[in-house]
């Protein structure tokens, strides 16, 4: 077996191990909510192994909690893991060597970090995303006794990240078991989603999507099945749009326009639309003799 091999795993195990100190607490309070939930703690495991997807993971728990509608429960998973698409099919090209069920292996391990971490290395080593020349240069696709080699790097990553989500998991749920029943513990799914949702404010359209988001789901707090937080969620991502589509937060004409003005005097002169003195100096008057007055 070629020596790089053992390497390129290790050195996905390695890039992966500083995500990991956000993800425990991630995966303790997923075990944790579980159990509040009212799953078993066999049902929370397998639900673990099989959606392997934190966020969706979460808020399908929250919702199971607050006995919302199976419908309601598995719809708002699969809009949170839209994304999964979209880094599905950037980083295909890079895997479309490898048969199928080890492209639909790796399609299982498909996460927010695997996919950073992945494309990453693919960039490092000379290739962009979707040109399919990554895995040749950092490593070779074929192997001569086994045929086409898998992206160790990726599996590095994703199996880093997939033991330790179990663990953690495992371990929130025997935290779960062992709290006493006068102890609540429901806050803590709603405070990661605020962890996660504050960074995530950096602009204006995404305030305005948060805010309208919170307001619609307060206000259908009393529609049945809980359908209040998908209203929400649909009237947030309608305004959000809206916000960025007219232009929420950037400057209006008049100011974009005054700043390219200004940036134009800048780049001509002093910076109040005067030209450079060394590019045009008044001439000296001169006398009848053809000099000028200071030379007579």
């Amino acid at each position: 077996m070629d020596a790089r091999l053992p390497d390129e795993v290790r050195a996905g195990v390695r890039d992966t191990l500083p995500l990991l100190v956000g993800m425990v607490p991630f995966a303790l309070v997923s075990g944790v909510a579980g159990t509040e939930t009212g799953l078993t703690p066999l049902q929370t495991l397998g639900m673990s192994v099989l959606v392997f997807a934190g966020a969706s993971q979460l808020a399908a728990l929250d919702l199971l909690g607050r006995d919302a509608a199976l419908g309601a429960v598995v719809l708002t998973a699969v809009v949170v893991n839209l994304r999964l698409l979209m880094y599905s099919a950037s980083i295909a090209p890079h895997f479309r060597h490898l048969p199928a069920r080890v492209r639909v292996g790796c399609a299982y391990l498909l996460t927010d970090p695997s996919y950073a971490l992945s494309v990453a290395r693919y960039a490092e080593a000379g290739a962009e995303p979707g040109d399919g020349t990554a895995e040749r240069t950092r490593e070779e696709t074929t192997d001569e006794e086994s045929g086409p080699r898998p992206p160790y790097y990726y599996l590095g990553v994703g199996g880093t990240l997939w033991v330790v989500w179990q663990v953690g998991t495992a371990a929130g749920v025997a935290f779960g078991a062992a709290v006493p029943d006068g102890w609540r513990l429901e806050f803590a799914v709603p405070l990661i989603f605020l962890a996660l949702l504050v960074p995530a404010l950096s602009d204006r359209p995404r305030l305005v999507a948060g805010g309208v988001a919170a307001a619609g789901a307060t206000l259908g707090a009393g529609l049945p099945l809980n359908a209040g937080l998908l209203a929400g969620a649909a009237v947030g991502i309608a305004a959000g749009l809206t916000a960025e589509t007219a232009g929420v937060g950037e400057p209006d004409a008049d100011r974009r326009e005054d700043v390219d003005r200004r940036a134009g005097a800048d780049r001509r002169g002093d910076g109040n639309g005067r030209e450079d003195a060394d590019r045009w100096t008044e001439p000296e008057p001169e006398s009848e003799s053809g000099l000028p007055e200071d030379d007579r």
